[in-house]
Formats: structure tokens, sequence, C-alpha cells
């Protein structure tokens, strides 16, 4: 199964950034990848509430989707569209998209955890005051295998991650918008832990680098990362915007889970 992750950095207009993903997209597609992600909010960032509520359209109108679908539907292959922000309801939702071969939707999920921190004085994020927490989790059978889908801050809620290990999953993508102080402490850390304990394979497609939007720019952490089901990295893309391929053997899935069977080794116990 190879597997092609793009790191990008978006700025505020989706007419803009979508032909540059649409190029990484390309690149993957014809070194053969079998599967490409892209990172969250692949469309657009954007720092201003009036503008975002000006750009998120229904998923059906939604350019940076149709495009993106067209591409995969020409070339025969998956992609996992990390995260949309679209319309649908009192708020938005954080739309992740599993596109089939046929460029076809084949799954959906709606990220579940919503980002309400403050990092520090400068730096602080609601995501609940514009997004809807999605409730449903999501593994998706294809022929590459079963992939369980979540996005960017459910990485710190461990029993969602073994919920879809114990439905099935063999890869959990991640895609993701990570604060560069978080990422900086907490990162890599995430992703090995949640590999481990699954004996998944872990795909987290990022953004990177300063987004240009007004008023105030923002930054990602970048490090699209790929952790293998023993937990070890395999690839980590750094903080430059580009391209990465990977071969994932999902038979090393099976051996992990042997050797460690802890998904099978659930005890009932009473909370404290």
């Amino acid at each position: 199964m190879k597997v092609g992750l793009t790191q990008l950095c978006v700025g505020d207009d989706p007419a803009v950034n979508l032909p540059t993903t649409m190029a990484a997209v390309e690149t993957l597609y014809a070194q053969g990848a079998d599967l490409v992600c892209t990172p969250e909010v692949t469309g657009f960032i954007t720092t201003d509430p009036t503008k975002q509520s000006a750009l998120v359209v229904d998923e059906d109108r939604d350019p940076t989707l149709a495009g993106l679908s067209d591409l995969a539907q020409r070339h025969g292959r998956w992609l996992s569209i990390g995260s949309l922000a679209v319309a649908g309801g009192e708020r938005f939702a954080n739309r992740s998209f599993l596109v089939d071969p046929t460029g076809q939707v084949a799954a959906r999920y709606d990220k579940i955890h919503m980002f309400d921190v403050v990092v520090s004085e400068t730096e602080k994020y609601r995501e609940s005051a514009r997004y809807a927490p999605g409730s449903q989790a999501v593994v998706a059978a294809t022929p590459l295998g079963k992939l369980g889908l979540t996005i960017c801050y459910d990485i710190r809620f461990p029993h969602l991650y073994r919920a879809l290990a114990q439905a099935g999953a063999d890869v959990i993508l991640v895609p993701s918008a990570f604060s560069p102080v978080t990422g900086a402490a907490h990162w890599e850390t995430l992703l090995r832990a949640r590999a481990i304990e699954t004996g998944c394979y872990i795909v987290a497609a990022a953004q990177t680098g300063t987004h240009v939007t007004a008023p105030k720019p923002r930054a990602t952490y970048g490090h699209s990362m790929v952790v293998d089901p023993w937990g070890q990295v395999i690839l980590d893309m750094g903080t430059e915007c580009g391209t990465a391929m990977v071969d994932l053997d999902l038979k090393e899935v099976a051996q992990a889970r042997q050797r460690i069977p802890s998904l099978s080794h659930d005890s009932p116990f009473t909370g404290p």
C-alpha cells in the first residue's frame, strides 16, 4: 500500500490554494501512490470569522472537494482530503472526506473533539464557537485496508483510537494543523503513543509554516509523520512544504498485535 502525504501552507483564498494542492496530489499519483492524504483545513485557513463565513459553503458546492474529487477520478486512486470547513447548520463542520477511485465520497468524518484551549496569553483557540462537534467514529473498509478517520485534536483522546482499532482499523489517519508550541512538545509523542496502543499505522499529513491570512497570520508546526504499528517513526517531513511517499505493509499490523495483544485484554473495572 503506497501512501503519499502532502504538507501544505494554505492561505485564506481557496482559489489560490487549490492549484498548489492539486499539483502536490498529481505528483504523488504520478509516483504511484494508491492513497494520497492532505492535511486538516485543506481548503483555506483564516483568522477572520467574517471572511470564514463568506467562504464556507455546503459540501456539494465546495470547490476544493470538487477539484480534488475530479483528480482522484481521473487517476483512479484513493484520496483522503484531511478536512474542509463545510456548512450545515448553525455552526460549521470540520469534515474529513475519503474519496474513492471513481471520485465519489466513500466516507465522511466530522471532527469529534473541539480545540478549545489557551496555549498562552497570545495563542488561544475556541473551535467550538464556529464548529459543531461530530458524534460518530468512522472506519472505512477499502480494498487497500481498513482506514480509521480522525482529525488533529482527536489525537489526545486515546479511547477513540482504541475503538477504531478494535473495529478493525489497520491505518488511522490524523490530518492536522497543529500549533507550533504544542507540536514541539507533544506531536511525535502523541502519534507514537496512539500507534503503540492500537498496533495501527498512524498517517498524519499536516499544515506547516506561516499562513498568509488577515487580520493576523497563523503558524502551524508541520512535521507530517508516519508511525509504524510498533511505534517507530518511518517518515518525518520536517517543516518545508512538499510531498513524500511511504510503503505500508499491513502484515506488520497483525504482527504487532500478535506480539502485544492488548486490544483483546480489556478488563472491567469500577471508576474511582
